[in-house]
């Protein structure tokens, strides 16, 4: 049945008071109206959302915590037009998306440092992106749409900024010491959680230790049929471990300037009982008794960076500069026991890893000053980074019989690598200015950023055996991308934005240079040197009210694509060539459109009666379609909406969220899975229980709905019979306890 609130929620909101567990430091309280909250990522200075020309979600600790949020898909819960998707066979979270665009395309980012790329290649090899400890943060920001003006080529689609937590945080007027734990369960994966984070702090020196650790079983899903083989649809069994640690040590000469060191790290591995590939292979005529898979996760980072609030020079009133480096590295073996087409019993033991390491530096400045009845704030700075990126394939097929051992497991020649060891040199230059004018009724806030791209493929003998008679290209782009914003309050609380942001990507190292070849199979994979980035113009205009009883935010966005770069388009084949031949190729014009909504009721200011009482929702439609090919883009999600009902008192509160989605409609295959529309009610409950201590509790799915998100299921054929493999958990409750000093 198709929810009936869907449209209902358009406008109706609930601004959720602000409420700080125990965990949640003293001062990160949000005020209760989103219009209020600052954001950084917007505009790289400090401002209220209110402010900015684009739209913008910040989800602070105190939210995080009270919607017991675990991982990626759990944080954009409540966010209609970002969503993420998830596997279901090993690799569990996938890419982040927003409005219609993921994967590499999104800028993921913590303090101002890019996490690794995704890639995938093949059915045993998907390094994906999860790769931060949500428990590390204080707050987690949004950019919807292209922001490659201020953040570059890989904030074609949106930007995610995770900001991790300071000792001022926790540390308020003579408070000079911090401790915490936090204790959590979640019964959908059997998760138990565990994290403690002390600070510290004196007249010059302050510091921060946090960690965490994480184990549980695979997450369930709403499939009952248990059997090993490809008509399974219950979840492969799965156990998860993981831990995290953040440290920050900072020392402030004055006031006015801090210097922050940081070491951060995770660590992440799952095992995988892999049952639904058993059974019978048509295309290889083998039967797979078992296959194991065992991946792991690392992530380490160490940055030292320099804030300065008062400089007092010609040329900057601020500075903030760092350099770092992060090593992000994915392993995963694949284990597998079969008996051949020939009746021989055989082990094949499968190796991939995927290693990005990067250095990098950035400087951002502030200066203030007015030009006659103007007044501005510059914003510039520079970009560097360098990135070593390694990718291998490795393997054996053992004849338990014999013995005897080779590398060759069809349809490879073990090891490959699918592009050469590279080293990719990111540069740019940076500069906005925000003016504003009449008293600040209307913000003008042009800007535009200069990169280089450079992409330098070393020497590799094992990617040139693997592919005779192919030279690894060199690519160098360099790009402007200019915007232009405009904020106009022009009657009272109401005020108008409009945004417009041209957004590039660079081509990537795997698209240019990917390459390998099955003769077995009778395929090629060739590199081209010849893409060209792919380029985007957003647009985007809207309206917004700011009340003490009424927040509303509505956005109507437009963004156009040219060259994307598509994977594997046949460019040549027999009798033409020996081989069938692909190629990444710019091929596609796309366009995504939509209407995003964001409102807020706080009812109490109507009537002392409903003191306590507010209401929130969000709702988000949108459409897209490639324009070469004339068909819908698969990645659009279909409309969404979210939903609550909240009562708060001063040490307690309870609230009925809903989470509503409608019909996939548009299709660019009629034989694709079009999962049907639905509603989900969820119960949020908080309670301080005595002082620094807290409770959060939730039940999600409440009435035990069956359902699917279409970000799980794009790809899926209507006709599947395991279509309930792809199911989202049933009721499920979550609770965590956290206790300070």
């Amino acid at each position: 049945m198709r929810p009936t609130l869907l449209n209902a929620a358009l406008w109706i909101a609930l601004g959720v008071p602000a409420y700080a567990s125990a965990e949640t430091p003293a001062d990160a309280a949000v005020d209760v109206h989103d219009l209020a909250t600052i954001t950084v990522t917007a505009t790289r200075t400090e401002r209220a959302i209110a402010d900015v020309p684009n739209t913008v979600d910040v989800i602070d600790r105190a939210q995080l915590d009270r919607e017991l949020v675990r991982d990626l898909k759990d944080l954009v819960r409540y966010e209609p037009g970002v969503s993420v998707g998830s596997g279901t066979g090993r690799f569990g979270i996938g890419d982040i998306r927003i409005r219609g665009l993921g994967g590499n395309r999104v800028r993921i980012e913590t303090d101002g440092i890019a996490v690794s790329d995704s890639f995938a290649i093949g059915s045993f090899s998907n390094a994906n992106r999860n790769f931060v400890d949500l428990d590390t943060l204080k707050r987690v920001e949004i950019v919807r749409g292209p922001a490659s003006s201020l953040y570059g080529s890989d904030a074609l689609g949106g930007v995610v900024t995770f900001v991790t937590k300071d000792p001022v945080d926790y540390l308020t007027e003579g408070k000079d010491a911090y401790f915490g734990m936090k204790f959590g369960f979640e019964s959908d994966w059997d998760g138990l959680f565990t994290g403690a984070t002390t600070a510290f702090g004196g007249e010059r020196w302050s510091g921060l230790v946090a960690v965490s650790h994480r184990q549980g079983q695979e997450t369930d899903n709403q499939g009952d049929n248990t059997t090993a083989g490809a008509l399974r649809t219950a979840s492969n069994p799965q156990s998860h471990d993981g831990r995290s640690l953040l440290t920050k040590l900072v020392y402030a000469p004055s006031a006015d300037q801090r210097f922050k060191l940081t070491i951060e790290g995770n660590e992440g591995t799952t095992e995988t009982d892999v049952m639904h590939l058993r059974g019978f292979q048509p295309s290889t005529r083998a039967t797979t008794l078992s296959l194991w898979g065992d991946d792991h996760q690392t992530r380490a980072r160490l940055s030292l960076a320099h804030e300065v609030d008062a400089l007092d020079a010609a040329f900057a009133d601020s500075l903030d500069w760092q350099v770092y480096r992060q090593d992000s590295e994915t392993t995963q073996d694949t284990i597998e026991e079969r008996i051949t087409a020939t009746g021989a019993a055989q082990r094949r033991e499968r190796e991939f890893n995927f290693d990005q390491r990067v250095v990098g530096a950035e400087i951002t400045l502030h200066k203030e000053f007015a030009t006659g009845a103007m007044q501005h704030t510059l914003t510039y700075g520079l970009d560097f980074s360098r990135t070593e990126l390694r990718q291998k394939r490795d393997g054996r097929a053992i004849d338990l019989a014999s013995g005897r051992v080779t590398n060759v497991v069809a349809p490879d020649v073990y090891p490959v690598r699918d592009f050469p060891i590279s080293e990719t040199t990111a540069s740019a230059l940076f500069v906005q200015d925000e003016i504003s004018l009449a008293d600040d009724a209307v913000r003008l806030v042009p800007g535009v950023r200069v990169d280089r791209f450079e992409l330098r493929p070393q020497h590799d003998p094992i990617f040139a055996e693997d592919n005779p008679g192919i030279v690894p290209a060199d690519i160098t782009e360099t790009n402007v991308s200019p915007k232009f914003g405009a904020v106009w309050k022009f009657h009272g609380d109401w005020s108008l934005f409009t945004n417009y942001a041209r957004g590039f990507r660079s081509p990537p190292y795997n698209d240019v240079n990917l390459g390998f070849t099955n003769l077995q199979f009778g395929y090629a994979t060739i590199p081209n040197p010849d893409l060209r980035p792919e380029t985007s113009d957003g647009f985007e205009l809207g309206v917004r009210y700011a009340s003490p009883a009424v927040d509303l935010s509505v956005a109507g966005f437009l963004n156009r694509y040219d060259d994307f770069i598509e994977s594997g388009v046949v460019v040549s084949q027999p009798p033409q060539s020996p081989l069938l031949v692909f190629q990444s190729r710019n091929v596609a014009e796309a366009e995504i459109r939509g209407v995003e909504l964001k409102a807020g009721v706080q009812l109490g200011e109507w009537a002392d009666v409903l003191q306590g009482w507010s209401l929130r929702s969000a709702a988000s439609w949108q459409e897209g379609d490639d324009k070469t090919a004339n068909r819908p883009l698969v990645s659009i999600d279909p409309a969404r909406a979210s939903l609550g009902v909240a009562y708060d008192q001063e040490r307690w509160g309870v609230e009925l969220a809903g989470r509503f989605a409608e019909h996939k409609r548009r299709l660019p295959d009629a034989a694709q899975f079009a999962p049907p529309g639905y509603g989900v009610l969820d119960l949020l409950a908080h309670w301080d229980f005595a002082p620094g201590a807290a409770i959060n509790f939730g039940v999600f799915n409440l009435a035990d709905r069956k359902y699917w998100d279409w970000s799980d299921v794009g790809g899926v054929g209507a006709s599947s019979l395991v279509l309930d493999r792809y199911t989202r958990p049933g009721r499920a409750i979550a609770m965590s306890v956290a206790v300070s000093w």
